[in-house]
């Protein structure tokens, strides 16, 4: 009499798991691997010209409440959030160049002299070269990265500098950026300017309230409402 266990069909051979998992996680990493590739590499136009002003006030008023609190991390999401809106920049991209932007934002924070606050320079010719490789407006990379660091370093010396110093550095950033008189941005300049004043009066008082924030958010809406006006007109 045959056995039950010789008679049994034998049980069809499993392919190792194993092997199937790693060839899965092979498979995720080249898909990976291509999309990042593509996303921070691949020609993209971004129409500097086009985009929303109540946005990007919100995420600038968020930004600076970031800067003041100290939280890198948060105000590197933020930055990288604002270059998805306002740049029209990929995901890992505007990851890429937020880290650049925030960098150089803390190096210029934790500096006492102008020697100081040039080491910021480095990561602000970064970041505007990669918004440039985006723009749809040729701008010369060099001379805005220094626009920028005039501006950040006028507001920090703002007792060594006459009233409107900082409102006319301001409109002349954007003047560099989009290849126009600065006189079409002075009421961005100003606004801004404004928006500085009180944050900055307000935290040597004794602190910034919910509505200062507030006025400041308003200034902020005005002062990009005008310069999205400026550069269609």
């Amino acid at each position: 009499m045959t056995s039950q266990a010789a008679t049994a069909p034998a049980e069809p051979k499993r392919k190792p798991r194993r092997g199937r998992v790693l060839l899965i996680m092979a498979i995720v990493l080249v898909v990976l691997g291509v999309w990042t590739s593509i996303d921070l590499f691949a020609p993209r136009t971004s129409h500097l010209r086009e985009f929303d002003p109540d946005e990007v006030a919100r995420l600038e008023t968020a930004m600076w409440r970031s800067y003041y609190d100290k939280q890198q991390v948060r105000l590197f999401f933020q930055l990288a959030e604002l270059l998805r809106k306002q740049y029209n920049m990929p995901f890992v991209r505007s990851n890429v160049v937020a880290y650049r932007a925030a960098k150089a934002a803390f190096v210029f924070k934790r500096g006492k002299e102008r020697a100081d606050y040039e080491k910021a320079l480095p990561d602000l010719i970064k970041f505007y070269e990669a918004v440039r490789k985006v723009s749809d407006i040729p701008f010369d990379v060099d001379r805005v990265s220094h626009l920028e660091l005039e501006w950040w370093i006028i507001h920090r010396q703002r007792a060594q500098h006459a009233e409107g110093d900082l409102a006319r550095s301001l409109a002349e950033l954007q003047a560099g950026i989009y290849n126009l008189p600065a006189e079409k941005f002075a009421e961005h300049g100003r606004l801004r300017a404004d928006a500085m004043t009180i944050r900055d009066t307000k935290a040597e008082s004794g602190g910034v309230s919910e509505e200062d924030w507030n006025k400041i958010a308003e200034l902020l809406r005005g002062s990009w409402r005008s310069l999205a006006q400026a550069v269609k007109s």
